[in-house]
């Protein structure tokens, strides 16, 4: 059998975007992998996740019942192992989160798997499955092959894909996991501290700036043009390295996605690949920059050649206090 096998994820009893986001990936190259999607669930009641898990272009939703109610590496990695033992899928698709990075490498090292992570692409070519990641510090994009695998493990990174909206109906089946030792004990989550300031992947209109802000005391005058307008400020990765903005506001492959933006105005960048591949699906692009071959011209409906102050400035008239 091939096809697709997609571990959901959950946390705190719900369950992650993600995982929807990584079924719409998984249908997306369907007809490429030669096989059904099936989506399991891994939980000590995993019944309440799988009608939020049955879209379209689900064929089988399994729900594991699982011992452990939060997430373990061990046990998981044992689940996973099973489950590709029974479905022997060409492609298995897990979230690029903290618990998929506690045992997707155990698992492919121990199983013989091949592996990529941070992944943002998937797809087949002539029968063999490419991923494409971020490299040499997010600057440019690697396509990753995998001779000789004919299962491979790629954590999936979030804010990329679209969910599936539509309801299907799957075929629902039940399974129990392997009984696992465990090695350690559950006490409490932790919320990570800071970067609750904003949401860049839940904006709707954001208005970002790059190099072309010179230098960190212009930056508020941006600040207050993106209130003026009603956007949300982001930013591309120099200006986020540099401190000018927390890093909660980059935009780009080692930042956030844009993904439920509606307009996007990119205000001196140039648009790296890295900045482009967080923003370049974005129907509407509105790109302003005094290079007129900067490379963000080319994914952009608009372009303005021109100097960003000058252009933020005539904007910021249209909004009278």
């Amino acid at each position: 059998m091939s096809g697709i096998l997609v571990i959901a994820e959950h946390r705190m009893d719900e369950l992650r975007p993600v995982s929807l986001e990584l079924i719409a990936v998984a249908v997306g190259v369907k007809a490429q992998a030669s096989g059904p999607v099936t989506v399991a669930i891994i939980a000590n009641d995993p019944q309440k996740y799988a009608q939020a898990l049955s879209v379209q272009g689900v064929d089988e939703v399994i729900c594991v019942k699982s011992a452990v109610v939060e997430f373990d590496p061990d046990a998981y990695e044992a689940t996973v192992a099973a489950l590709i033992a029974a479905k022997n899928p060409s492609l298995v698709l897990l979230p690029h989160s903290v618990n998929s990075l506690a045992y997707a490498p155990a698992l492919a090292a121990k199983t013989g798997l091949g592996l990529a992570t941070d992944a943002f692409k998937v797809e087949f070519d002539a029968g063999a499955l490419v991923a494409t990641r971020g490299g040499y510090g997010q600057k440019l994009n690697v396509e990753v092959d995998f001779p000789g695998k004919s299962t491979v493990v790629v954590t999936f990174r979030a804010n990329v894909c679209k969910p599936i909206d539509a309801a299907g109906s799957p075929t629902v089946t039940q399974m129990d996991a392997p009984a696992t030792p465990a090695r350690g004990q559950h006490k409490k989550y932790i919320e990570a501290a800071g970067g609750g300031d904003v949401d860049i992947p839940g904006s709707e209109f954001i208005l970002s700036i790059g190099r072309g802000v010179g230098e960190e005391d212009n930056v508020e005058q941006f600040r207050e043009l993106a209130q003026t307008v009603g956007a949300e400020l982001g930013c591309s990765r120099p200006i986020a390295d540099a401190g000018w903005l927390p890093k909660s506001r980059q935009v780009g492959q080692s930042g956030k996605t844009a993904a439920n933006c509606k307009l996007y105005i990119a205000m001196g960048i140039s648009g790296s690949v890295q900045h482009m591949a967080g923003m370049k699906h974005v129907e509407n692009i509105v790109a302003v920059n005094t290079d007129p071959k900067a490379s963000i011209f080319h994914i952009a409906r608009y372009g303005i050649v021109g100097d960003i102050f000058e252009i933020g400035e005539e904007l910021r008239n249209q909004f009278p206090a």
